[in-house]
């Protein structure tokens, strides 16, 4: 006979906004008699007395724990307090951060009780009922479990044949919806090999019915939810079933924008000329390119054909509707910091975006970190085992090439900036050249060490400029720095700062006059609030004579910022 059991199921996130999905998929399919199952969230950022003082007033009889890569050392200090506060308590932890570890976690961390190893649907519900039924688990597959004195080791088994057994989460009323941002998968698996990834050890594909994706995409395209990311791997796998959910989407949709993790060598022209069609910023997609060069992406088994990838990205560009993120993974086996700006120049030349550079990561149990000393591979040996040298890239290339990345995440990713990003990528002849004079200027004064606000950055760039350039590239510079600036940020007249160049001749300040007198006009009444500023340029790209714009700064109660450029 079955006893009660109240089981927590628990994650830390690395940010507020994210709400699980692995939770609320494990407790639609554990349910069962007698039996409590409840999601609870917190934040690596919470002090973990206030959430070990939450989770036992809760009087739990198992706490299930999601582990990955940003909570591991968060979520054991967690375990091995939890089982000091109530001894009789059982702990069990699982996801992709533990599903590798062996009978050692247990000898770490005495407070556990099992770990699961994989998907955890099927392990986890026949573990919480071997012990309802006070047994023990002993032929539940993908199980390690602490019995008295020992540590025991499951063997493997079999993943859900049909993962339409699991319930919708969504239909359960599990998911927390009201954070802006919902994880939905519709298939698990990917048919690709990528060493670093660990899809790689599973080459299967499983995907939900078609009747349950749509399902869920109704559901939550009903409720509104603004952001819905796909968290497939590779999601147009399969072209038909993905042109399939694409036009459901977009005969269906409401207000939600969805986010997809895609290989752009895959899309196919019946797939591309739906693309077309779809409202703007309905699609943002997610594209790894990883690396340019062919024979690295052969070192890691990442079958790309890159100048179709480019021509399908060059074709989603041109149609302006989706968003495009693009990635490239630094240390990866025989890629030279010489061969990695290369990439960033290609892909920069595709006009993405947002271009990501990150250091590849050798995951426990990916072949990637299995292959780490035949490639050379030195890694933190710490989440989020982060590659610290290759025989190609030492560890000062890495660094040079993450603070290339953070001034691309200051600049072109942010998107300001564009018209200043160009011209110094057109001086340093090309934007890896561009993006590592701006590291080096950064590192040499320290400035990644303090979090500086957008006007902070415009000024400190305006010394960079002052520092590097003289003559007609500095006059440029200063130029293409007034015009994107006045494009993201009003300014008060008695805080111009020195780059700007205020229109001041007569006849230019008649003419702003007159087109701030007609906009007046024809907001009146309206309850938006107009600034405005007139800059002269002498130096703009594209131009070759002086020449007048106004910005116009339209603000409203509920209503973002809005600024119009006219050319006078």
């Amino acid at each position: 006979m079955l006893g009660a059991m109240r089981v927590l199921l628990i994650t830390l996130h690395s940010k507020f906004v994210h709400a699980s999905l692995a939770l609320p998929l494990l407790a639609g399919f554990c349910r069962a008699p007698k039996r409590q199952l409840l999601i609870r969230e917190y934040t690596v950022h919470e002090p973990k007395e206030a959430v070990l003082a939450a989770i036992l007033a809760e009087n739990p009889d198992v706490v299930a724990l999601s582990v990955y890569i940003w909570n591991r050392r968060e979520s054991l200090e967690l375990a091995d307090a939890l089982a000091v506060a109530k001894p009789a308590l059982r702990i069990v932890v699982g996801g992709p951060e533990v599903s590798f570890d062996g009978p050692d976690l247990f000898d770490r961390h005495p407070g556990l009780n099992a770990l699961i190893r994989g998907e955890g649907e099927l392990p986890l519900r026949a573990l919480l009922t071997a012990w309802q039924e006070q047994r023990p688990p002993v032929n539940v597959p993908r199980l390690t479990w602490r019995s008295e004195n020992r540590v025991v080791e499951n063997p493997d088994g079999p993943t859900l044949a049909s993962l339409d057994e699991i319930p919708s989460p969504f239909a359960l009323d599990l998911v927390d919806l009201s954070r802006g941002l919902v994880y939905l998968e519709t298939s698990r698996g990917c048919p690709f090999r990528c060493a670093f990834c660990m899809s790689a050890l599973d080459p299967r594909v499983r995907s939900y019915s078609m009747a349950r994706i749509e399902a869920d995409l109704r559901l939550l395209m009903e409720r509104e939810v603004p952001c819905i990311k796909l968290v497939d791997r590779t999601f147009n796998y399969d072209a038909e079933r993905a042109r399939h959910i694409f036009s459901f989407i977009l005969r269906h949709h409401r207000r939600s924008r969805f986010h997809f993790e895609i290989g752009a060598q895959l899309l196919d022209d019946a797939t591309l000329q739906l693309l077309e069609e779809a409202p703007a910023g309905l699609f943002q997609f997610e594209i790894g390119v990883q690396s340019t060069r062919a024979d690295t992406l052969a070192a890691i088994r990442r079958s790309t054909d890159l100048e179709v990838l480019f021509e399908n990205i060059r074709r989603l560009r041109r149609a302006e509707n989706i968003p495009l993120h693009l990635d490239l993974i630094a240390g990866l086996p025989g890629e030279n910091y010489h061969d990695f700006c290369l990439s960033i120049d290609r892909l920069l030349d595709l006009r993405p975006h947002h271009l990501q550079l990150e250091p590849v990561k050798l995951l426990p149990g990916s072949p990637l970190r299995q292959q780490a000393a035949q490639f050379g591979l030195r890694h933190d040996p710490h989440p989020p085992y982060t590659v610290l040298g290759t025989p190609e890239l030492p560890f000062i290339d890495l660094e040079r090439l993450r603070g290339m990345g953070r001034m691309l995440d200051l600049t072109w990713n942010a998107g300001r900036l564009g018209t200043f990003f160009q011209q110094l990528a057109e001086f340093c002849q090309s934007p890896a050249r561009a993006l590592e004079r701006l590291a080096d200027y950064w590192n040499h004064r320290h400035l990644h060490r303090r979090s500086l606000s957008q006007r902070e950055l415009f000024l400190q760039l305006w010394q960079f400029v002052l520092a590097g350039f003289d003559g007609d590239a500095r006059l440029s510079l200063r130029s293409c720095l007034a015009r994107d600036f006045a494009l993201c940020e009003r300014c008060p007249a008695d805080q111009t700062p020195e780059f700007l160049e205020p229109a001041s001749r007569e006849e230019e300040l008649t003419l702003s006059k007159i087109r701030i007198q007609e906009e007046m006009e024809r907001i009146r009444g309206r309850g938006i609030k107009l600034q405005h500023l007139t800059l002269a340029f002498d130096h703009l790209p594209g131009t070759n004579r002086r020449c007048l714009r106004l910005y116009l700064y339209r603000s409203a109660p509920g209503r973002g910022l809005e600024v119009e450029e006219i050319s006078l």
